[in-house]
């Protein structure tokens, strides 16, 4: 069962607070009523446990999903206009990219079409986001990383686009190299499989590996899980994790050590 498929009927967004909070309200209130309507009908006890509080993992995990989305709805309406080709993009990466399951598909697009419908600046949702994970610079990383993979998905980065994740990276405490490394794995250039590995081509080959295995420890999707990420999320920490290692092979067989 998936993260959400268990969590519908319980604590969902309201214990979260803050603008992700008002999202997850918006999203579920009609879910949570109809529950409810239901409850009183036939006495039974699902919403026994609506008052839990959530625990660290699951407060992480809550966080990150409806955190995501609602900054990819800001991503997709940056520009004032939500095109058909911008919704159908949302709609691969959830399917082909994170695999999600029905129940975590209709999650997705609820808390995404809430997102598009409040006022809610997307500063103030990366702000909340940074709160959570601001000791986690994976789980941050992983989040603009995924912010660009459906920017290129649509055509390219546009102007409005770039500079929405650079605000983004910036409310995150990146400094510019860092969003360069990670932009540079998307815009084309002969860099790419260096700015993978955090490096530059003139950096010799000890500070190469050092760096790449690094990134293997942080970046293993065991060591990211435990870190936060909802199961959801696993394959494009997978994915990340591959390039990584492709990088790596790709510039090893290029410098011949």
């Amino acid at each position: 069962m998936s993260f959400f498929g268990k969590f519908i009927g319980g604590t969902i967004g309201f214990l979260m607070g803050g603008p992700l909070g008002a999202i997850a309200g918006v999203a579920f209130a009609h879910v949570l009523q109809q529950s409810q309507d239901a409850d009183r009908i036939s006495g039974s006890s699902y919403f026994r446990n609506y008052n839990r509080r959530m625990n660290t993992t699951e407060h992480s995990h809550m966080t990150f999903f409806v955190g995501a989305f609602s900054l990819l709805a800001k991503l997709a309406n940056v520009d004032g206009e939500l095109t058909r080709n911008e919704e159908a993009t949302i709609r691969r990466f959830m399917i082909e990219e994170l695999r999600l399951d029905p129940t975590s598909q209709y999650t997705a697009l609820r808390i995404f079409d809430a997102a598009l419908s409040t006022d809610q600046d997307y500063g103030d949702i990366a702000r909340q986001f940074y709160r959570e994970f601001r000791n986690r610079p994976q789980i941050l990383e992983l989040m603009i990383d995924i912010l660009f993979r459906v920017a290129i998905a649509d055509g390219g980065v546009n102007k409005a686009e770039g500079s929405m994740i650079l605000n983004i990276a910036r409310i995150f405490n990146f400094q510019q190299y860092q969003y360069d490394r990670i932009k540079e794995r998307y815009v084309a250039n002969t860099n790419k499989y260096y700015a993978i590995l955090n490096c530059r081509p003139e950096d010799n080959d000890e500070t190469i590996k050092k760096s790449y295995r690094k990134l293997v420890r942080e970046n293993h999707p065991d060591a990211i899980a435990a870190k936060g990420l909802p199961d959801e999320f696993q394959k494009v920490a997978a994915d990340k994790f591959r390039q990584i290692q492709d990088a790596y092979e790709h510039i090893r067989k290029e410098r011949g050590f």
